[in-house]
């Protein structure tokens, strides 16, 4: 079964928002079995919006469409629908009753005729109830494809799929199991994994697809198959990765839903009843912002230190300046030393610290822009590596951060 995903926004073309709307449709429809074939972002204009229904209607069975519903004159999806299917515009009671509700619980005044002009449907559709906002859904088909109309607030949209669209797409058609194994990997890159586990990959079954997803420092597997039969398809699935797991079972630190080392830690962190703090300098804070993102991290995140300046590494972690008047501040002394600080100061078990040169210019600095000093502090002892990442502020930032992360990872492995 396929699907088609629109979005309907000058401000998604213009680059002012990132469409994240697809990202979650996508992902909810192949939970139920349906595979989006095409994503397509148009104007909030009539022809470009027919264009696009027309093209879709030819390739998929359900065409889910996010933007353009709501009380302004910019909105135009309605009325587009009505053009598309020779419909008119009704009052809709179900809808103006939600938006009476709504009014009278959170706005705690009457709706203006612009709000309840979000009640008129056209008349051929089922209106889907908003439960978070005035703007309902809308279903309707043609020619045996569904289109689907949803409003392109986050919460709104996402609260109509789980509440009315997923639902019912699930009632409405037979539909396949669609089952994906997703192994992540670091400390190998793309190619040196491709050439590794080229003979698996050139085994697999016809039926099960292998997708390379890289990233910094990281790339994820994912495996992936489709049928009538779950358990058969897990089943599959599964024994392809034990072979996998042979091949490059060293690199692999977490499966499926673990999108992250960060979230590999935390569960090593907490498994093992040990804590964590920080001291970063070239990384600034980037490193604390992805453990706190977690839900949870404060089990085993103890704190960390933004010691941007060279006399806060001093005053804050004790880093001795005499140390750093004969080392740099970009070296390894001084990044055991600010790992020992924080371990100390914070009274935890690990300690992560990061000094570098992420560029553009590297100042009154020794090493070359991209060298960064990682430190480890554990409950043995201190260590450090040295590392290069090129000349690009922003890669060196988050090259530093992961890689800060596979030597904690390691560290952790060992107890």
């Amino acid at each position: 079964m396929r699907a088609e995903i629109i979005t309907i926004g000058d401000e998604i073309l213009i680059g002012q928002i990132v469409d994240t709307n697809s990202a979650y449709i996508a992902s909810e429809l192949n939970k139920i079995g349906i595979q989006v074939v095409q994503i397509t972002s148009v104007q909030d204009k009539k022809k470009p919006i027919l264009e696009s229904f027309e093209n879709a209607k030819n390739r998929a069975d359900v065409v889910l469409i996010t933007g353009g519903l709501g009380p302004t004159k910019d909105d135009i999806t309605k009325h587009t629908f009505c053009d598309y299917f020779q419909d008119i515009l009704v009052l809709n009671q179900d809808a103006l009753n939600n938006v009476n509700e709504l009014f009278e619980k959170h706005v705690k005044r009457i709706p203006n005729e612009s709000n309840k002009q979000q009640a008129l449907v056209p008349s051929k559709a089922i209106a889907l109830k908003n439960s978070f906002g005035t703007a309902p859904g809308m279903w309707m088909e043609k020619d045996n494809t569904v289109f689907i109309s949803l409003p392109g607030v986050p919460f709104e949209m996402k609260g109509l799929m789980q509440n009315e669209v997923l639902p019912r797409l699930q009632k409405r058609f037979h539909r396949p199991f669609i089952v994906h194994k997703t192994i992540l990997t670091t400390g190998m890159g793309e190619s040196a994994i491709a050439e590794i586990i080229a003979d698996w990959e050139n085994a697999l079954p016809a039926e099960i697809k292998l997708a390379y997803l890289p990233s910094l420092g990281r790339v994820r597997l994912r495996l992936s198959t489709k049928g009538s039969n779950e358990n058969a398809l897990h089943a599959a699935i599964n024994q392809q990765v034990v072979g996998l797991e042979q091949l490059i079972g060293n690199f692999i630190v977490g499966y499926d839903n673990e999108n992250s080392i960060e979230e590999v830690i935390a569960k090593m962190l907490v498994k093992q009843k040990k804590t964590l703090s920080l001291a970063e300098s070239c990384t600034g804070g980037q490193m604390a912002k992805q453990i706190t993102s977690m839900e949870g991290a404060s089990a085993y995140f103890r704190g960390g230190f933004v010691t941007y300046a060279t006399d806060t590494k001093t005053k804050l972690l004790g880093v001795p300046k005499e140390m750093i008047d004969t080392y740099t501040v970009v070296s390894a002394p001084v990044a055991e030393a600010m790992a020992l600080g924080a371990k100390k100061r914070y009274e935890s078990d690990y300690a992560v610290s990061t000094t570098g040169i992420a560029g553009p210019t590297k100042g009154d600095a020794m090493e070359e822009i991209g060298t960064v000093f990682i430190g480890i502090a554990t409950p043995q002892g201190v260590f450090s590596e040295k590392f290069y990442f090129g000349n690009q502020r922003s890669k060196v930032m988050k090259s530093a951060v992961n890689a800060a992360f596979i030597l904690l990872r390691k560290e952790i492995l060992k107890n």
